[in-house]
């Protein structure tokens, strides 16, 4: 198993990282942000997901396509579609088996927060159309997105995901044994 994270997750991605999180890159392009992501995404496929892959490994990744879509597609505006297209590209068209979506609210995520950073620091009006935009998400991808109520304590939390893990391994065995 290996575990990973956008922006970040090469060493290519820790500088985009800082660039993208920077405080003093308050005023960036909104295209400019969501190509110094995508550069990330593609770093982070050829460099660590597809070899992990390749060698039988699985992936968990915090954050994927789906949050371009959200931030950058629902929160700053930009075309959805082109964005998939373009997550299609970088990717080659990989995406997640299953997603956990953490929902809560941009109030109650606000307050537990400490970080300061660029992105933090958006407005509570921009959190809300990116928590609407992973909703709608959500109701695209039914059978590969589960919505995890957030506002509960991290026990609980690891508890649901833990239970729908086993659903989804659960599905998958009976699946096979079905095709033989």
């Amino acid at each position: 198993m290996l575990t990973t994270c956008e922006p970040g997750g090469t060493e290519l991605g820790k500088i985009i990282k800082e660039v993208l999180l920077s405080p003093s890159l308050d005023g960036m392009s909104r295209i400019s942000e969501l190509f110094l992501y995508l550069a990330d995404r593609r770093e982070h496929v050829e460099k660590v997901i597809k070899p992990a892959l390749r060698g039988g490994k699985v992936v968990i990744s915090d954050r994927f396509v789906d949050a371009s879509v959200a931030y950058q597609g629902y929160g700053r505006g930009i075309s959805i579609s082109w964005i998939e297209d373009l997550n299609k590209i970088v990717t080659g068209g990989i995406l997640p088996d299953i997603t956990f979506l953490l929902d809560i609210s941009p109030s109650l995520a606000k307050e537990r927060s400490e970080k300061k950073d660029r992105m933090e620091r958006e407005d509570t009006k921009f959190y809300e159309k990116v928590r609407q935009g992973y909703l709608e998400i959500a109701k695209s991808f039914p059978d590969r997105i589960r919505i995890i109520k957030a506002t509960r304590g991290v026990w609980e939390i690891f508890s649901e995901v833990k239970k729908e893990i086993s659903k989804y391994l659960d599905k998958g065995q009976k699946e096979c044994r079905s095709k033989t």
